[in-house]
């Protein structure tokens, strides 16, 4: 079946969408569907769409018919995550978002059926734009092959030259003597034509030195060396069930030259495994384990965890070690419930409650917010459920429902999500949570004492590598939120600066916050990395880290990875906020590089500017070991054009460099700065979507399948399941594949150089008169 834009289709349970549509109706209340997006973005957990109300009660092919409306929408992009459009119907218009979107490649779950309007199809489809032409990376033994066959093209020119001026002047001298053996043809009646017919004949029969089959046999080898990969057994990873995958065949001896590594921290080097594991109330901090005493409890001391048999919805798994949390839940602290109220309603997790046992399952669409709706949940706050206008929570055993007035979605410019509801008494509030650099100044400007308290925590919870989120909210006035909505649903009508306006909107309710406290997630180091990273190190090679987190919380994940050891003559910190600041730092950092150079007495010294082509090579004799790390908001200056090489000199010759509160475009945009530059063979390795421009701008990019999709995996030339198998792919199939291929080469051109030359050389017994010997 042909599917046309303005078709209408239905769809039944467990069928794939064929086009993107716009959701009319479906078979479930208030025009919600469920649908499963691993063929889009590779997360498993069911997501919820829902029609826009006028259109929800379309359920027969009679109303169906008699459908006249009109969509006006952006052009076809590659943008899963976003959708903006309006329906023009019955003299109304409608904004549509990426809430009421089918996208190709989705499968219908837990819903009977749906209508959906086609939007975009075939080659339109967001699926579809993003398979679009992956740009092809050619290795350094490729741009060798291609030169030496020019030379060597040349060299035959050269060789049917030199032996047809031989045959001029052979024929030009004794050739009369010998025509009864070698007479000419016909059309030949002086030397120089001779040697010039010569010289094609000579083309002919010496055209063996060029290498027309070592294309087709460096393919061969390569597509076998990437089976290689596939089938390698220590590389398999059994508990997921998952091996490693060669996407590409072309780069495999290029792995045995790598010489920079740029990682992402979350998923990557640690397992993306979210523990709650600490958090600060109203200036008090919960998490650590205490003694009879009430003091924290000594390193090694066996304790027993909270014990939360009083609620029967506990999540058995949870595991909390302070009970003072506990307990200030019990004696109703506002402040300790107002915080797990927020963590049970601001979140877009998808509740499923299996029969007969009644147990509750929560799918998150990230293991950050599963982890912070599942701390509520064990401390008395359970998240029941969602429709499209209510969210329900059993708070301390008693239900109850909150209007969902409206969610300002998390995305990664805005590091925040926030909800505004109203609960059962009338009154509106917002609830927010983000990243603490992002919701500290929104704060209203009072209480500044619970604020330094709070920003302390946050800095310990950091120092201990934990993921620290800051949770605020703000009672909204009736009126105010009345003319704000009204606002926000025109912004959302299409039109041009659409995201810009409704953005504005967003950042205006999202102000005056009163502070409540913060959370501290674990995510420990995958198993390996340490070991890992120090073999990386002692082959040479630069690691460096590109992460959102918070500066203290990417040192501490690099003391803990041994990338960053108390051995280290010193770490340098760039952390200003202006051009002048981040220069003068970096120039600090430059002079200290400095006298450990000159102590070494090699001489080095750092020019003040310095060209492309003079650009410094690594520091490799500097007395001492230096790391670097780096804010987003510094590196954003550091990469401008006047100071990147400054920046870029300074971090070569650092061992290890970690830039913290990158955005993807800023990760990109290092791995590039090296490669303009250094002219180095780059790899990039993350597990997210916001890896992805880093891993194609890479020389080579390689996912891990973890817990954030597998749009990383997608866009790599090679994937597996653990950062410790990286170490194999380099040292052992990068290696042998770099060697195998020079001895192959090496070979190769020796043969046809072997099997040629003996012509030449009989060409000087032979009267140059392009006989063969075999």
């Amino acid at each position: 079946m042909n599917v046309r834009v303005g078709d209408i289709i239905k769809l039944e349970n467990n069928q794939f969408v064929a086009a993107d549509l716009l959701l009319l109706s479906s078979s479930e209340p208030h025009g919600l569907c469920y649908i499963e997006t691993a063929e889009l973005d590779g997360e498993t957990n069911m997501k919820v769409r829902q029609s826009i109300p006028v259109t929800s009660e379309l359920i027969d092919t009679n109303n169906l018919a008699h459908f006249d409306g009109e969509v006006v929408c952006e052009p076809p992009n590659n943008k899963l995550d976003k959708f903006g459009g309006t329906l023009y119907w019955k003299d109304s218009k409608y904004p549509l978002s990426n809430q009421n979107m089918l996208l190709r490649g989705c499968v219908l779950r837990n819903t009977e059926w749906c209508f959906g309007l086609v939007i975009f199809a075939g080659p339109d489809t967001k699926l579809m734009q993003n398979s679009g032409r992956t740009k092809f990376k050619r290795t350094s033994i490729d741009r060798l092959m291609n030169t030496l066959v020019l030379w060597i093209f040349g060299f035959l020119v050269c060789m049917g030259v030199i032996l047809a001026i031989g045959n001029s002047i052979w024929e030009y001298e004794v050739g009369v003597c010998f025509q009864i053996y070698l007479p000419w043809d016909k059309v030949v009646d002086n030397a120089f034509l001779s040697g010039f017919l010569a010289f094609w004949s000579y083309i002919i029969i010496l055209n063996t030195v060029v290498p027309i089959s070592l294309y087709v046999s460096v393919e061969v080898i390569r597509l076998g060396h990437s089976y290689f990969i596939n089938w390698d057994k220590k590389m398999y990873c059994a508990k997921r069930c998952t091996p490693a995958e060669a996407r590409t065949t072309t780069l495999n001896e290029e792995l045995g030259q790598v010489e920079y590594i740029f990682s992402d921290k979350t998923g990557t080097l640690t397992q993306n495994i979210m523990v709650f594991s600490k958090c600060s109330i109203n200036g008090r901090s919960y998490g650590d384990a205490l003694d009879d005493l009430g003091y924290k409890a000594e390193l090694g001391k066996k304790m027993d965890p909270v014990d939360f048999s009083f609620n029967p919805l506990a999540d058995p798994t949870f595991t909390f070690w302070d009970t003072g949390l506990l307990e200030a839940v019990k004696l109703g602290d506002l402040h300790v419930h107002e915080f797990f109220r927020l963590l049970s309603l601001c979140h877009t997790v998808m509740s499923e409650e299996k029969c007969p046992a009644g147990e509750l399952y929560y799918k998150a669409q990230s293991p950050d917010e599963g982890a912070l709706v599942t701390a509520a949940r064990n401390f008395g706050f359970v998240f029941r459920g969602r429709s499209p206008k209510t969210i329900t929570v059993q708070e301390l055993g008693r239900p109850v429902t909150y209007q969902l007035l409206a969610i300002l979605d998390f995305n990664n410019v805005r590091k925040r999500m926030s909800v505004i509801v109203r609960n059962p008494e009338g009154q509106i509030r917002l609830y927010s949570k983000g990243a603490d650099i992002i919701l500290l100044e929104r704060l209203f400007p009072g209480n500044q004492e619970l604020y330094n308290v709070t920003t302390d925590h946050l800095n310990e919870y950091a120092g201990e590598g934990l993921r620290t989120l800051v949770l605020a909210y703000r009672d909204l006035e009736e009126k105010y939120f009345a003319g704000w909505a009204e606002r926000l649903a025109e912004a959302s009508l299409n039109g041009e600066g659409r995201e810009e306006r409704i953005a504005r909107l967003y950042e205006e309710v999202e102000n005056d916050l009163v502070l409540l406290g913060a959370t501290a997630i674990e995510d420990k180091l995958q198993q390996g990395v340490p070991e890992t990273l120090a073999l990386l190190s002692l082959a040479n090679i630069k690691i460096w880290v590109l992460t959102g987190d918070k500066q203290e919380t990417a040192v501490n994940i690099g003391y803990s990875c041994k990338m960053l050891t108390d051995e280290m003559t010193e770490v340098f910190v760039i952390a200003g906020h202006t051009v002048f600041e981040v220069r003068q730092e970096l120039r600090k950092a430059r002079e200290k590089l400095v006298e450990a150079s000159q102590s070494m007495g090699n001489g080095f010294a750092f020019q003040e500017k310095l060209s492309a082509s003079k650009l410094t090579s690594v520091l490799e004799a500097v007395a001492g070991e230096f790391a670097l790390v780096i804010n987003g908001h510094s590196l954003a200056h550091a990469l401008e054009a006047d100071m990147e090489l400054e920046f870029l000199e300074t971090a070569c010759a650092c061992k290890a460099v970690i830039c913290c509160r990158v955005t993807p475009l800023q990760k990109a945009q290092v791995v590039e700065l090296v490669k303009k530059y250094k002219k180095a063979v780059t790899l990039a390795i993350g597990d997210g979507a916001n890896d992805v421009s880093m891993i194609k701008t890479a020389h080579i990019g390689v996912g891990i399948s973890g817990q954030e999709g597998i749009q990383a995996v997608l866009a790599s030339d090679y994937s597996f399941s653990q950062f410790k198998f990286l170490q194999r792919l380099l040292f052992v199939h990068g290696r042998w594949s770099y060697l195998r291929m020079c001895k192959f080469l090496c070979y190769f051109f020796y043969k046809n150089f072997a099997f040629t030359m003996v012509h030449f050389w009989f060409g000087f017994f032979c009267g140059f008169s392009a006989q063969t010997v075999y």
